[in-house]
């Protein structure tokens, strides 16, 4: 236990068998339970796991008959420690990029009562840049941006770390069958949050690469598959919190923006078309679409800036 609260580590496996064994033996004495989630898994992690059991009577063991992601995966683990009366639950992935030395500063915001959730932030370090390959940076600094923008939590960053603590209140009531199973799980999770007003800190770790893991991630295919989910999360997240639970006229210069700012596609179509046909620039049509240019931009910062206000508490 720490500060006399149950602490479940929930690991995420798939053809994790060179790893797993290292994850499982290098976990912190404080961990109560250890949920193995074996997500499917073609090779020989299901008999790495149920070996460690036999020695340690803290892991706990439930195999996926078809492979749900890692998301998926997750959202079982953490269906456990909700049926189980698990304070907090952290994800320790099951590849070994996450450093068990860093768990305690995960931990004690949450346990503490400070915040609901805690997540590392690998993209503090100043040898982030260094250690993390260069495509997953520069997609990870993406994503974290688009992030913010659609989970509400301004004052977070390195939106896919999944190294992450939640407390018991947050893990009953988030519904776990709602949220998307893939990549962009850690995504996903951070609106739900917001919708009921959890308070989230972003914690420092040190990045954890060339162990032996091996990444499955496609980062030019996810980055479009993960910024469609967060627009229409985006979307969900205005509906939920600011029309029908409470109503704030952020919504308005969020919608006046949106259509302002699609608007200049039909504009700049215009220009292009008369420019071409009457052979100089079309005055009023070039107005109309500096006019909505601008006035969309600023209509969608008012929104943000709103955005912001509202949840600067969360953090």
């Amino acid at each position: 236990m720490l500060c006399n609260k149950r602490i479940g580590a929930v690991v995420p496996a798939y053809n994790e068998e060179k790893q797993i064994g290292m994850v499982l033996d290098t976990m912190p004495d404080f961990v109560d339970t250890i949920i193995v989630v074996d997500d499917a898994s073609q090779d020989k992690t299901t008999q790495i796991v149920e070996s460690q059991q036999k020695q340690n009577d803290k892991i706990v063991l439930l195999k996926h008959d078809k492979n749900s992601g890692v998301g998926g995966a997750i959202a079982s683990g953490y269906k456990w420690a909700r049926d189980h009366d698990i304070d907090v639950a952290v994800v320790m992935a099951g590849d070994g990029q996450m450093d068990p030395k860093d768990l305690p500063a995960i931990l004690t915001p949450v346990v503490s009562g400070e915040v609901d959730y805690a997540k590392g932030n690998r993209l503090f370090s100043g040898a982030a840049f260094r250690k993390i390959p260069k495509i997953r940076y520069f997609g990870n600094s993406i994503l974290s941006l688009l992030t913010k923008v659609a989970s509400g939590y301004w004052h977070i960053a390195d939106s896919q770390s999944g190294y992450t603590a939640i407390n018991r209140v947050a893990l009953r009531t988030i519904d776990w069958d709602r949220m998307y199973k893939r990549y962009g799980q850690p995504n996903d999770l951070l609106v739900l949050l917001n919708i009921y007003d959890f308070k989230v800190r972003d914690i420092h770790i040190n990045p954890t690469y060339n162990i032996g893991e091996k990444s499955r991630v496609k980062i030019r295919k996810v980055i479009f598959t993960i910024s469609w989910l967060l627009l229409k999360r985006f979307l969900w997240r205005l509906k939920e919190k600011y029309i029908i639970r409470d109503f704030h006229p952020l919504i308005f210069f969020y919608f006046l923006g949106g259509l302002l700012l699609l608007s200049c596609g039909f504009f700049l179509a215009r220009l292009i078309l008369l420019w071409i046909k009457v052979g100089h620039v079309p005055e009023i049509t070039a107005l109309a679409l500096a006019f909505c240019f601008v006035t969309g931009l600023q209509s969608t910062f008012f929104a943000m800036w709103f955005d912001m206000e509202y949840n600067k508490d969360l953090r």
